[in-house]
């Protein structure tokens, strides 16, 4: 059966949505609780902006804002949201909690929602889908038409070792420090449709392209395919989906700030046209900020120059300041830029924690604490 890909609808340019993936746990041990039934029952009482929706297994939600056209509007309905998830999540007696993975979670207690499209995948991928109990936030950013959707896709690609290590919320892994700041990216790297989109840079060519993967039977919809950053011909966007779940929507809004004064950036400046050797170093950039967060090595695909991740980051937003002031998203900037300049991001408040903890259910609580905005 041959599935051809749906037009690609124009949206405006620059507008952005946030999607975040949400632990949900007892409030004995903070391990997760399969509650997402009963929080989406909740959440339906509350007229919201954006959508509540279940995720893979059921002890995850995830949220998502509506259109929005500032950093300040996604923080705006990101609490409202959040303020809502926190009093529902208080009647059941569970907390709500950001983060990339839960630090002690056994995956293999997980149960999977009962949608047909979560059971599908089950069958599909066995164990790898209750694996996939990990959490992460996705951005999108409005593109006038698919082929400028296409060359925006592509100039991001240089900065996903940024979004990596910005988002980095997932040391630990069942109990073990992975050694990773973001260890859920190597979760997603296990699906045999991860990793890149094809280096094209016209829709007609991209539609080849899917077209011959329906053809193979492997790929039925855009769905399928677990990119890094996809396009979403639906809305209107490309989907950025390496960040991590951050521990705060402070956080979340101001990684979206970023991309958006990036968008602005490559918008306005004269495009490269990015061609299949921009993908060389590729994965090794996108390990190095998995392993290493800030303090990893960047390397420039066009000059092989090697730099710290953490100066690339800075002289990128040294770039985009003025893009980021005219769109309003300074405030963003100036919060992720003191975080570069002290080499500080969520997985080192997580490791610091338990390094003064020695106990990862209690720092769990304290990441409950800071999701809920409460001083830890």
């Amino acid at each position: 059966m041959n599935v051809s890909l749906e037009a690609f609808n124009s949206s405006e340019p620059l507008t952005l949505g946030v999607e975040l993936e949400l632990q949900l746990v007892n409030t004995h041990d903070y391990d997760l609780a399969p509650y997402a039934e009963d929080m989406l029952r909740l959440m339906l009482k509350n007229p919201l902006p954006g959508s509540v929706v279940p995720e893979m297994t059921n002890s995850m939600i995830e949220i998502s804002t509506s259109v929005c056209h500032s950093a300040s509007e996604v923080l705006g309905q990101l609490s409202q949201i959040r303020d809502a998830l926190v009093k529902s999540a208080d009647k059941l007696n569970i907390a709500v909690v950001g983060g990339g993975t839960h630090p002690f979670q056994q995956w293999h207690e997980r149960r999977i929602y009962d949608k047909p499209r979560f059971q599908e995948l089950s069958q599909l991928y066995g164990y790898l889908s209750k694996q996939f109990t990990i959490f992460g936030q996705h951005v999108h950013i409005g593109c006038p038409d698919a082929d400028a959707a296409l060359l925006m896709l592509h100039r991001m690609s240089r900065y996903i070792p940024h979004f990596i290590a910005l988002s980095a919320s997932s040391p630990y892994v069942q109990g073990h420090d992975t050694a990773f700041d973001s260890a859920r990216l190597n979760s997603v790297f296990a699906f045999p449709l991860s990793g890149r989109a094809p280096c094209v840079l016209h829709w007609s060519e991209f539609e080849q392209y899917f077209d011959k993967m329906t053809r193979t039977g492997v790929v039925k919809s855009m769905k399928d395919f677990y990119w890094d950053i996809r396009p979403k011909p639906e809305f209107g966007t490309i989907e950025i989906r390496v960040f991590d779940t951050p521990l705060t929507i402070e956080r979340a809004a101001a990684l979206s700030g970023y991309v958006q004064a990036l968008a602005a950036w490559f918008m306005d400046t004269q495009p490269f046209t990015p061609v299949e050797d921009d993908y060389l170093v590729y994965t090794y950039n996108r390990f190095q900020a998995c392993r290493f967060g800030l303090e990893a090595v960047y390397v420039d695909p066009a000059t092989g120059e090697h730099m710290p991740l953490a100066d690339h980051i800075l002289k990128t937003m040294d770039a985009v300041a003025d893009y980021a002031a005219r769109h309003g998203a300074a405030p963003a900037l100036h919060l992720l830029r003191s975080d570069v300049a002290a080499g500080s991001n969520d997985a080192r408040w997580l490791r610091e924690r338990q390094r003064s903890e020695q106990l990862l259910a209690e720092v769990s609580r304290q990441a409950a604490m800071r999701f809920r905005g409460q001083a830890v």
